[in-house]
């Protein structure tokens, strides 16, 4: 309704509209991407030397004739802005003071100082057109006339207006839930679930985990007790084994929902072909070099894999230029057949998060779909790296059994892959992950399942140990 008080975000919305609709059906050709890309760089470019105090001085040596002739292949010109920028310069970032914005969010300040992430309307109508396009396909198998629950992580977080604005303009009723609050909790929120019933919730995979052990712990049977169609799931790491997990315990199809971050927004979503495709409309995308700045070649196969660099391609509060976002990330072009013309991307984990096992690189991405390829009904999951006295890596998975038993039957398996990819040791056993998987209301967003216990100097420490460690203090 507040369109009808602001015929410029009113008109806004419709454009965009037309717009996605139109290049979903394919109707840009790489021409007119690149054109449309084009000018939104140099609009913004423009936008944020002029109203930003951080991009006055970063960007002060760029002519403005340099600005009006810009284009996509000038780009890397320009110089990056890193997540310690954001720290650093904090609401001199911003391109528009918070008055203008219709609302203030921040970062979870799980890995640093909190940043301020306003979003004005045209943030706010840039990104849910995206995510409104994106799961119309999705969701609308199962019915039109949907009740979804969105558990969040903080009220200061925009999941729940973002996904109870996209939910809207589908036409589906939603429920928001913190399961986590006092003012809430597990067992008000499985009521809830029940009564309504829910039959769509996003939230993280650990969210959904830790509901599906109160509702067995209760006495539930996922199955039959709860109407669950489908799990929209994003927040953390999210390989194809713990989806399909996560989804056979619940009876329903488990989707990786969302790539994107509270400060850079909507980097990709989910698509009716099971991807998450990227958002070239409204972003421009950069592959580099992790440990350096250099663009990456894409491989044999098409895929580019580095560290993704991101432009914002629309004013509002806080558009960023070449943003560093210090996640690693496969990106392959869309092939001939794609339902969206738009690359696919994974996030396989954060540049300095990679793990070295006797001699092997791996992502958190990849090590968690690698041991929980072979393992179904677990109700969380824990990896433990360490060193034996030998010098030789070892991991050890431990599995919270599910209402339908134990796992041994997979396990000479699961120590088969292990060593046959890695080269490394697998122990398995069934037992309670405790507190380090469940990492408290503030931060329970990113759940810390991976823990390294070798010496600092020997590794490249994982987030979860960091933030397993500043829990402990």
């Amino acid at each position: 309704m507040f369109t009808q008080y602001d015929p410029e975000a009113g008109a806004l919305a419709s454009e965009l509209r037309d717009q996605f609709d139109s290049f979903a059906a394919g109707d840009w050709d790489t021409e007119k991407l690149k054109s449309h890309q084009t000018q939104r760089l140099r609009e913004v470019v423009a936008y944020v030397r002029a109203r930003s105090p951080f991009y006055q001085e970063k960007l002060a040596a760029l002519a403005d004739d340099e600005i009006s002739t810009l284009s996509i292949d000038d780009l890397r010109g320009l110089p990056f802005t890193t997540k310690e920028d954001l720290r650093k310069a904090q609401f001199d970032i911003l391109s528009l003071p918070v008055s203008r914005a219709w609302v203030f969010y921040e970062t979870t300040g799980t890995t640093g100082a909190a940043t301020p992430c306003p979003r004005t309307n045209s943030d706010s109508i840039h990104n849910n057109t995206v995510l409104t396009a994106y799961y119309r396909d999705i969701l609308a198998p199962y019915g039109d006339r949907q009740v979804i629950g969105v558990a969040g992580p903080t009220e200061l977080h925009a999941t729940g207006d973002t996904f109870g604005d996209v939910c809207r303009n589908l036409g589906h009723g939603i429920a928001k839930m913190w399961p986590r609050s006092p003012m809430v909790g597990f067992e008000r929120a499985l009521g809830v679930m029940r009564l309504l019933p829910v039959t769509g919730l996003f939230c993280t995979p650990g969210m959904a985990m830790n509901l599906a052990q109160e509702a067995v712990d209760a006495g539930f049977d996922l199955k039959r007790d709860f109407s669950l169609d489908v799990l929209m799931l994003t927040g953390e790491l999210m390989s194809p084994s713990l989806l399909r997990n996560i989804g056979e315990l619940w009876g329903a199809e488990a989707r990786n929902c969302l790539y994107a971050s509270q400060e850079a927004s909507v980097l990709a979503a989910a698509s009716a072909d099971g991807s998450l495709r990227t958002a070239p409309l409204i972003n421009y995308y950069e592959v580099i070099e992790p440990e350096g700045t250099e663009p990456v070649a894409p491989d044999a196969d098409g895929v580019r894999c580095g560290e993704l660099v991101v432009t914002n391609l629309y004013p509002g509060a806080k558009p960023l230029v070449r943003y560093r976002t210090g996640d690693m990330v496969r990106m392959t072009d869309p092939g001939s057949e794609a339902a969206v013309p738009a690359p696919a991307l994974e996030a396989v984990g954060r540049v300095h998060d990679r793990l070295r096992l006797n001699g092997h690189l791996v992502s958190g991405y990849d090590l968690e779909d690698l041991l929980l390829r072979r393992f179904r009904g677990y109700l969380n999951y824990q990896i433990t790296v360490d060193r034996e006295g030998l010098g030789r890596d070892t991991l050890s998975l431990t599995l919270e059994t599910g209402p339908d038993g134990g796992h041994a039957d997979a396990v000479e398996e699961a120590v088969e892959d292990c060593h046959w990819e890695l080269d490394t040791a697998l122990t398995v056993k069934s037992g309670s992950v405790g507190l380090i998987a469940s990492t408290g209301a503030m931060v329970s967003w990113k759940a810390a399942r991976v823990v390294d216990l070798r010496a600092q100097s020997s590794i490249e420490n994982t987030s979860a140990e960091r933030i397993a460690a500043a829990r402990a203090r």
